[in-house]
């Protein structure tokens, strides 16, 4: 059982990271496009705000509503762009008490168990993207056109893959909801090394083993539905920029 928890836990790191790069650079992609037909910085933010509109909301509105789950004052509430410190863009915003860091951690991660149960239900309930991913390792084109049909056949497939792209593109923390999560991370480690030490290690592993990689498992899933969408739509995105680049004579570097 330890050996099947270290390699789910693997798989989630190795998908949580290549899910980081791929927002990155779908939504560096997007932008440029945006830039590109527009010409003007303000209205392509613009156009790139609305087009995540849905995401953002969740993920401020579940900032908002664990804070107050956890008797923690809230202040100012945004949703509207501006840039940022390092030429990024801040989508939204919701302004917190300071409090403790288990507290603060919550706060910070709500956007992530919020996007999680939508990407969860939405993609695996109502798109199937499991049916996809499933598929992939057979190595065959055609269980994976079969598993496209049937993912496109869904009913309101647009609009679900429209609300699961943009809700688990913008669910993943952003540094400043990362802030207490330190302090919890050294907490937890220092715990699990405590109980190493003891040589409690094995037996809580195996009571609480299968537990943990069935949520490993749940995780995973809906992290691996998000990097598939990620994936389906990079390769349209940087064919439109260049198309768009071509057309306008003009490059964003």
């Amino acid at each position: 059982m330890d050996n099947a928890v270290l390699v789910s836990l693997i798989y989630l790191i190795l998908l949580s990271v290549s899910l980081l790069f791929l927002q990155r650079l779908l939504q560096r992609e997007i932008q440029a496009i945006f830039l590109l037909i527009t010409r003007q910085p303000e209205i392509s933010m613009a156009l790139f705000s609305l087009l995540f509109l849905p995401g953002v909301l969740l993920h401020e509105t579940s900032h908002f509503l664990m804070a107050h789950l956890l008797g923690v004052r809230t202040g100012r509430f945004s949703l509207i762009p501006k840039k940022v410190a390092g030429g990024r863009i801040q989508l939204g915003y919701v302004e917190t008490a300071s409090t403790d860091f288990v507290r603060d951690a919550l706060i910070g991660a709500a956007p992530l168990i919020a996007g999680g149960i939508f990407v969860a239900y939405a993609g695996v309930s109502r798109l199937e993207l499991s049916l996809l991913w499933e598929s992939l390792p057979q190595g065959q084109l055609e269980p994976v056109r079969l598993a496209l049909g049937s993912i496109i056949g869904q009913p309101d497939f647009w609009l679900w893959f429209y609300l699961t792209f943009t809700i688990s593109s913008t669910m993943m923390p952003s540094p400043s909801d990362r802030r207490a999560w330190l302090p919890l991370i050294f907490v937890m480690v220092t715990f699990s090394g405590l109980v190493l030490l003891l040589g409690a290690g094995p037996w809580l592993l195996s009571q609480l083993g299968t537990a943990i990689k069935s949520a490993l498992d749940a995780i995973i899933l809906v992290i691996a539905s998000t990097v598939l969408i990620h994936m389906i739509l990079l390769l349209p995105a940087w064919m439109i920029r260049k198309i768009v680049s071509r057309i306008s004579g003009y490059q964003v570097v």
